[in-house]
This record gives structure tokens, sequence and C-alpha cells, in this order.
């Protein structure tokens, strides 16, 4: 039997779901919604998403409403049959009036392991706290905020130098499990979903610019966490010169000074004192420049033991 499939999303992550559920023989994708297309570059040149991008490559009609809740728009999609909708990373809540369309035929996959981090950044809050473990979830989609039972999920060991860039890679990968086995699995009757501990329930507030801001009177570890945390946007930064200075990747360092201070910065090494430790600067990016190893940073711009970062 082949499943009829409403998929919504839009960014690279869900691109990459969709493209799975394209090439699975078992499930058959009718229909997409999208977000509207957005200014993006320097031309600030109507884009389409990724998700839309791909499903127009495959001739599968798109619907992209500015509001989801709109009734034309569901009105729209009452007019067909779908055995299943998928929804990842869509970017809209999707109000009861459509999910009654889909009596626990809604689901949606999730970039964290449920209940922690629902919400719209569960990537980036996960490396922000230093969590040891992340995953993905396969839940049924209700109208509170991520609280759906869970179908399953897929886990996945942290190491100390993931970036936000590297475990959207790899949970990206391990969705598409979820969509090839336990979704199948769940609309045979074979998987009784399983409610969410509300006891356990942490939020991933949206990721807000100012929030790059590099505090050097924090521990080594915090900072360490945010330049890991926010690599995919907006980038842990610090005032340097009268510029902004973008941190891409860091290393822990057990040395300790006055915050914000340069321990070492010689034979292409750069150590910067933090309230707790420090930390040695691998990969920056100068204003207006393009990211480079802290070697070749060093050779262009003059920076001695004993100045301040800020």
């Amino acid at each position: 039997m082949k499943y009829k499939v409403l998929f919504c999303g839009t960014p690279e992550f869900a691109r990459i779901q969709l493209s799975a559920l394209l090439s699975d023989a078992d499930y058959d994708v009718t229909m997409v919604v999208s977000q509207p297309d957005r200014p993006s570059g320097r031309g600030h040149k109507m884009t389409p998403s990724p998700v839309k991008v791909l499903a127009q490559e495959h001739s599968i009609p798109v619907l992209t409403p500015e509001k989801a809740s709109d009734s034309s728009f569901i009105t729209e999609i009452s007019q067909h049959t779908f055995d299943i909708c998928v929804v990842v990373a869509y970017g809209q809540i999707l109000r009861r009036s459509f999910l009654e369309l889909f009596p626990k035929k809604c689901v949606n996959v999730h970039a964290s392991l449920l209940p922690r981090w629902r919400g719209a950044a569960p990537i980036q809050r996960a490396l922000m706290a230093g969590d040891r473990e992340s995953g993905v979830c396969l839940q049924l989609v209700v109208p509170k905020l991520d609280a759906g039972d869970i179908i399953g999920e897929k886990r996945l060991v942290l190491s100390q130098s993931m970036n936000a860039l590297e475990l959207h890679n790899e949970l990206a990968t391990l969705s598409v499990e979820l969509l090839n086995k336990d979704l199948k699995q769940y609309l045979k009757g074979k998987i009784t979903p399983r409610v969410q501990d509300e006891h356990l329930v942490t939020y991933a507030h949206k990721i807000e610019k100012d929030e790059g801001h590099i505090d050097w009177t924090q521990p080594s570890q915090e900072i360490h966490n945010k330049v890991r945390g926010l690599f995919m946007g907006p980038q842990a930064n610090t005032p340097f010169q009268g510029k902004r200075l973008k941190i891409l990747k860091t290393e822990i360092v057990e040395k300790s000074g006055s915050p914000g201070s340069v321990l070492h910065a010689e034979n292409g090494e750069l150590i910067i004192a933090c309230g707790q430790g420090s930390l040695r600067l691998l990969i920056v990016q100068p204003e207006s420049k393009k990211p480079m190893a802290i070697s070749e940073f060093l050779k262009g711009y003059k920076i001695d033991t004993g100045d301040f970062i800020v």
C-alpha cells in the first residue's frame, strides 16, 4: 500500500526529510505546504524555500499560505484526501481546524529528545546548554507546542566539539530512519505512542541576534558552548579593534587570567582568558572577511600577549 502524504516543511532540514519520502516506494507525496518566498542575499531577491524548490523539481503542487490559519487554506486542504500529514520545521503553528482534518494522522519530526527542548531552536539550545545527548523524535501533532505523544525517537551522543551545523546534519540523517521505519509501523497499528512527561519539559526559545555577544567574564565552558550552538547564526562574536570579530571554533584551555585578556598570541596560537579557564581560538571571521584559521588571522592583525580582546 502506498500512503498518500501531505508534507509541510520549509528549511534544509525539512528538505532532507521530503527527499527521503520521495525516494521511499511506500509513500506518495501528493502535495507540499511551505513558507512563502522570502527576500534573501544582498539583493534581497525573493527566494523559495528549499522544500518548495525540491517539490517543484518533482512537479508536486505547493501551497505557500502567509498564514496557515486562514480559512481559505484550510478549505483547500480539506478538498484533498491524505493518509498522513508529515510536518518538519514548517515554521507556523497549525491550528486545531487543520489538525482535525487528520485525526491521529498528523505527525511531526522534531530535532530534540522530547519533552526536552520543545520550541523553535532545539539544536542550538541543546549545545548552548552543554547537553551530552541529543536526538530526534517523531510525535503526533497537537494544538499545544510540541506536546504530542511520541511515536519513536533516535538518540545521539554529543561530542564537546560538535557545532550546530554538524548536529543539524547528524539529526537530519537520523530523522530519515523515523520516517522509513517508525512512521510505517505506526500507520500499520504496530506502535502505541507514549505520553510526554510534563515534569521534564524545557523550551528552546527562538535565538535572538544579540545572544551572539560574548561576555568574557563567563566560564570558558559556557562561551565554548555558545560558539558551538550559534555556529549557524548569528555566530558568537566580540568587539575587536573597533569592529566585530566572529568566533567560529574554540577549544577549552586550563589557564587563567583577567577575563578578556590575551594570554598567548604567538606561533599561530591565540588564547583568551575567561571568567573561569580560557579559550584557544581556532577559527575566526573578521568583519567583511571570510572565516580563517587563527594562524592566518594573526598574520594580518596585530595582537600581543597582555592585550584585551575587548
